[in-house]
């Protein structure tokens, strides 16, 4: 029988618009190929995003191999500036354009493929599972925790699962991710009280409370690394005054930083820190200064163990790379994934994810539906 393309079906999802939250006819155009191929389809959307459950085999099998990754692509941006329709799927020179290309629509179509074939081929004693959502490049809270929401409602579980998130940074197989950061952001309001600049001792000026803080927080060290990750970093993003007077003290200004932490540190214990020198700021001068924190995702770790191994030598297997194991980078649904069974990501090289004329090399979709084709193959050898 005639093997599924992984580049055809990769043209086919960039062909659908599916800029978050808008599903663009993608989990539809991969549920009919599942379906087709005797999985078991569920949609799963919940607060308008569009979610897709997939299982071959039967339902609670205690060996489950899954796979989890997005549709949803980030806006196209200046279209004029792209050499290429944006969603048409061109192939010029061996490589294929388009948004999504790499981020991530060939890694779907690659595990798609992989596991379409590989059922049909290699029937397994055990279960194959694919969660593919709508909003990964969103805020992330309809999507695969939707997914997770649903198999616990429905008894459905994986044993472990990749993300296929481009991962390699230049070269095609030298990086899986085991972890990943952690990723806070903090919003600082300092509020005085406007006055003229001739008469500073009439107002309170939170300028110099804002840049001290800021100061403060950037000149910080959270940690020297750990194990497994590199040294926790903070970096202040902005900070904003919105005054157009040259002879007006205001009365309002604000900063905001961005933390990504390692294991060292929860959500939880750098909002305590940074409520705290709020706290101080605002004491030492006479300002009010509120805050406001958002935790996107916790830090978290697969130590090398038997599901890093296994994907480890089917990359090098099929690339003749070992790749290094890293928690680099910015956040994933891996972290949503890992609250529910252990959890590697591989994938692409990833140097023109989110770019104008984003695109991938033909051969590396062939070659990560290989690599995932072997896993399942190595997976399901080992009982």
């Amino acid at each position: 029988m005639t093997a599924t393309d992984p580049v055809a079906l990769t043209a086919k999802l960039i062909r659908c618009p599916s800029v978050t939250p808008e599903e663009g006819g993608a989990l539809a155009l991969l549920e009919r190929e599942l379906s087709a191929a005797g999985f078991a389809c569920a949609r799963v959307d919940r607060g308008g995003v569009a979610n897709l459950f997939a299982r071959w085999g039967d339902k609670g099998h205690a060996r489950t191999f899954g796979f989890n990754g997005h549709t949803d692509v980030v806006p196209v941006g200046d279209a004029a500036a792209w050499t290429v329709d944006p969603f048409g799927a061109e192939v010029k020179d061996g490589f294929l354009y388009g948004r999504g290309a790499t981020d991530m629509k060939s890694g779907v179509a690659a595990f798609a493929a992989a596991a379409i074939d590989f059922v049909r081929d290699t029937p397994p004693n055990g279960a194959v599972i694919l969660t593919i959502t709508g909003d990964e490049e969103g805020d992330a809270v309809d999507g695969t925790t939707a997914l997770l929401d649903y198999m616990d409602r429905e008894g459905e579980a994986m044993s472990a699962c990749l993300v296929g998130e481009p991962t390699c940074p230049n070269t095609m197989g030298e990086m899986m991710k085991i972890g990943r950061r952690g990723s806070l952001t903090a919003w600082f309001t300092v509020t005085g009280e406007q006055g003229h600049s001739a008469y500073p001792h009439r107002a309170r000026n939170p300028l110099p409370a804002i840049a001290q803080l800021m100061d403060r927080l950037s000149s910080f060290t959270l940690d020297e690394g750990t194990d497994h990750f590199d040294p926790s970093t903070l970096a202040v993003v902005t900070i904003d005054t919105g005054n157009p007077a040259t002879n007006v003290i205001p009365a309002q200004c604000t900063g905001t930083v961005n933390i990504r932490f390692n294991d060292t540190h929860s959500g939880e214990s750098l909002t305590s820190w940074l409520q705290s020198e709020a706290d101080r700021t605002a004491e030492e001068f006479g300002v009010a200064v509120e805050v406001r924190i958002k935790v996107s995702g916790e830090s978290f770790v697969t130590p090398p163990g038997p599901l890093s191994a296994l994907v480890a030598a089917s990359v090098e297997a099929e690339t003749g790379v070992m790749p290094e194991l890293s928690t680099t980078g910015g956040t994933s649904d891996a972290r949503f994934v890992k609250d529910h069974c252990p959890v590697v990501e591989f994938g692409l090289v990833g140097k023109t994810m989110h770019q104008v004329d984003e695109r991938v090399e033909v051969a590396q979709i062939h070659q990560l539906k290989a690599i995932y084709g072997r896993i399942l193959a190595d997976y399901f050898a080992a009982l």
